[in-house]
């Protein structure tokens, strides 16, 4: 049977777990969700599984989920009662964990598994509006501690083989990620000066790694990601397309009342 080769995307993935919320926080989320819900149609084919690198877990070593039925992570707080028993009822996959594993080893980097760990809402939130009815199988990965880019590019590179394997590599972040810009008017500036910079960043490939290296010499990159572990999962996916173009997939300039936010799809 044919597999045809699986593009790569960077998702904004939004505000806690939103898509299980109704009213005016769920509007607020309507552009991100529609583009969401038009991705699978955009594939080459349905994937056989997915491999989620979300913003929402870093370890000491690149760690690999192996669980064959993944539990829940409520990794937020304030929100109603009901979203902290929703379930996103996927599938893990253990021989793609063990295909993932070797992939890294092989790379020279740092891995490691994990049978405990359950889906966080960087991966069910984006998820859920994607495949409602969870019938993808899904493996998680981590992010590394020390959040290097590079090695966060070389991750991704390790990675590209899945991509012809009818695996649907997923980087789950945001493009602009400061908490304490977000809902005081004070991120609207940094978020647009810092997406443009994205704009002109990720299409490329040509000298694309260097510039994603190199993030911190954008345009208000530091007021965009206080803190970068939402702007990794980026690296990931660009690195396992490397050599191919990237193109917007996702934009919105009202997110939240004036934030600037985007995904990306490369190949």
């Amino acid at each position: 049977m044919l597999i045809m080769r699986q593009p790569t995307f960077f998702l904004s993935h939004g505000g806690g777990p939103w898509p299980y919320m109704d009213g005016e926080f769920r509007h607020a989320h309507a552009k991100l969700e529609a583009s969401l819900q038009a991705l699978p149609a955009s594939l080459p084919a349905r994937p056989k599984a997915i491999l989620m690198i979300s913003a929402h877990w870093e370890a000491s070593a690149f760690t690999v989920m192996t669980s064959p039925t993944p539990g829940m992570l409520y990794d937020y707080g304030g929100f109603p009662a009901h979203t902290y028993e929703v379930v996103y009822p996927a599938p893990g996959d253990p021989a793609l964990a063990e295909r993932v594993v070797a992939l890294i080893q092989a790379a020279g980097l740092p891995v490691a598994r994990d049978a405990a760990r359950g889906f966080d809402h960087g991966a069910f939130c984006t998820l859920a509006p994607m495949y409602p009815d969870a019938d993808v199988p899904v493996v998680q990965l981590s992010l590394r501690q020390g959040l290097d880019p590079a090695e966060h590019l070389a991750l991704g590179r390790a990675l590209a083989p899945l991509r012809d394997e009818g695996v649907l590599i997923l980087g789950s972040g945001f493009s602009f990620h400061n908490l304490g810009l977000m809902f005081n008017g004070r991120g609207q500036a940094p978020s647009i000066a810092f997406d443009a910079w994205l704009q002109a960043a990720v299409p490329a490939p040509e000298g694309r790694a260097e510039r994603l290296k190199d993030w911190e010499q954008a345009p208000a990159a530091r007021l965009a990601h206080a803190r970068e572990e939402h702007l990794l999962p980026l690296m990931v996916a660009a690195g396992a397309a490397e050599g191919e173009a990237g193109s917007c997939d996702y934009h919105q300039t009202d997110y939240l009342g004036g934030l600037t936010a985007s995904s990306f799809r490369f190949g």
